[in-house]
C-alpha cells in the first residue's frame, strides 16, 4: 500500500513516501532530526529518527536504506541530522556493518538534487554543515556518473532541473526538466507512481533570478501514487518545500489551463504554513489588512474533492507568528471548505502536547489516516472531533 508519513519536527520538513510495490520503495523528502530528538534524556522532543527507522527496509547486508532522498532546498530545517543518520560517501566504503541496527547509518540508494537551488543561494545565506555535506555527495555522484560508475545502489543521482550555461548538457539521462513527468526511481521504472517536476524554474533574466533565490528555488513536485485498492485512481501529492508567493504566481501563469499539473488530493502547506506563500504582504506588519495574491492562491487552491492539507509545523496559534501563520491556515481551510477537505498540522497530531508521526494511507485516490493496527479511517472523521487545549 502507498503511505505518506509526516514526522513532527517543529517548523521543518521530513516526509516519507512508501510505494505499494512489493519492495515498498521509499522516497524521503527532507530530514530534520534535531540533537534534542537524539537525546534519550529529553522526552520533550519526539525521537523521529527511531520513527523513521521502523518504517524503512533493510537490504541483504542488513543496512537500513531509502530508495530516494530528495532535498527540497538546503535550509537547515530541511537537512539537519543528515550526516549523523545517513551514510554519505562511496557505498563500497560503508563502515557500519558490524554496528547494532540502531547505529547503522541509513544508505541513500539514489539522491534527487537540484543544481539551481545551490547555485542561487543568497550570498548572505551560509550553508549549514549538513547542506554542504549533501551538496558534496551529490557532486560526487554526478562525477561517478560521468565516469560510468554511477549505476548501482548507493551511487545513483537524479538532477531535478537543468543547471545554467549548459553545465548539465552532458547529463541528459539523469536530468529531469520542469514540466516533465517521470516514473522511475533508483535506476528502474516503477509502475506504482509518477511524478511531475514543476520547479525550480530555469531563467536567465536578472530580475527574475533575483526573486528565485533561496526558498524560491525549492523543488516543487507533484506525485501520483497508487491506491491500496487495485484499479482505483491515483492520489496526487503536491510538495513544494519553502516556495513562496512569487513561485506560485509563476506556476499559476504557466499551468492555469492545465487540469492536472497543480491538482492535488494532498498538499504539504509550503514553508510550514507561512503567509509568504500566499501574499507579498507581511502578516506581522499588516495583520488582517494583508492582501492575498490571487495567482498564488489559485495555484494552491487546486484541491480535489476530500483533499487534505498538512502543515509541517509547530502548533498554529492565533498570533503574529509566521511561520506557522494563523491567517495562512484560515486561507487553506477556506480552500478546503469548498471540497469537503480537512486541514491537519503535525504539531497538533494527535495532540499538541504529545505528538506522533501522521501516517496517511492512499485509498480510493485520496488519503486516510492509517491506524496503528494497519487499518485506516477517514481523515475527516478522525480529525474533526475537537481536542482539549487545541487551537480553534
Amino acid at each position: 500500500m502507498s503511505t505518506i508519513t509526516f514526522f513532527p519536527v517543529d517548523c521543518g520538513d521530513m516526509t516519507l513516501i512508501r510505494l505499494s510495490d512489493q519492495a515498498a520503495s521509499s522516497i524521503l523528502i527532507d530530514v530534520n532530526i534535531r540533537a534534542s530528538a537524539d537525546d534519550p534524556d529529553d522526552s520533550s522532543v519526539r525521537d523521529v529518527a527511531s520513527d523513521l527507522r521502523t518504517r524503512l527496509q533493510r537490504d541483504a547486508l542488513g543496512r537500513p536504506y531509502v530508495d530516494v532522498f530528495m532535498l527540497s532546498h538546503p535550509d537547515e530545517d530541511h537537512c539537519l541530522g543528515l550526516s549523523r543518520h545517513f551514510y554519505l560517501g562511496p557505498i563500497a566504503d560503508y563502515p557500519d556493518d558490524k554496528k547494532p541496527d540502531k547505529d547503522k547509518r541509513i544508505v541513500i540508494r539514489e539522491i534527487w538534487s537540484s543544481p539551481l537551488v545551490f547555485r542561487r543561494r543568497s550570498k548572505d545565506h551560509v550553508l549549514c554543515d549538513d547542506a554542504v555535506a549533501f551538496n558534496r555527495e551529490a557532486k560526487r555522484r554526478v562525477k561517478q556518473y560521468r565516469q560510468g560508475l554511477g549505476n548501482k545502489d548507493g551511487e545513483r543521482v537524479l538532477l531535478m532541473g537543468e543547471d545554467v550555461d549548459g553545465k548539465t548538457d552532458d547529463l541528459t539521462s539523469i536530468v529531469i526538466k520542469p514540466g516533465t513527468t517521470f516514473g522511475h526511481l533508483n535506476g528502474a521504472y516503477n509502475s506504482c507512481f509518477e511524478a511531475t517536476l514543476l520547479a525550480p524554474i530555469l531563467c536567465d533574466e536578472p530580475d527574475i533570478v533575483e526573486e528565485l533565490k533561496k526558498n524560491n528555488s525549492s523543488i516543487v513536485i507533484n506525485f501520483a501514487l497508487d491506491s491500496v485498492e487495485p484499479g482505483r485512481p491515483r492520489c496526487k501529492f503536491l510538495s513544494g518545500g519553502d516556495a513562496e508567493v512569487y513561485v506560485w504566481e509563476l506556476l499559476w501563469a504557466e499551468y492555469e489551463h492545465d487540469d492536472e499539473a497543480l491538482r492535488y488530493d494532498l498538499l504539504q502547506a509550503p514553508h510550514h504554513c507561512s503567509w509568504h506563500s500566499l501574499s507579498w504582504d507581511s502578516w506581522s506588519d499588516k495583520g488582517q489588512k494583508a492582501l492575498v495574491s490571487e495567482g498564488a492562491r489559485a495555484a494552491l487552491a487546486q484541491a480535489k474533492s476530500g483533499a487534505v492539507i498538512v502543515a509541517s509545523s509547530k502548533r498554529i496559534l492565533d498570533d503574529k507568528n509566521d511561520p506557522p501563520c494563523i491567517r495562512a491556515k484560515r486561507e487553506y481551510e477556506s480552500i478546503l471548505a469548498g471540497v469537503g477537505g480537512k486541514f491537519m498540522c503535525t504539531g497538533e497530531y494527535p495532540q499538541h502536547w504529545e505528538q506522533s508521526p501522521l501516517d496517511l494511507q492512499v485509498s480510493y485516490g485520496s488519503v486516510r489516516v492509517k491506524k496503528a493496527g494497519g487499518g485506516s479511517s477517514a481523515v475527516a472523521a478522525i480529525a474533526a472531533a475537537p481536542r482539549a487545549g487545541s487551537p480553534q
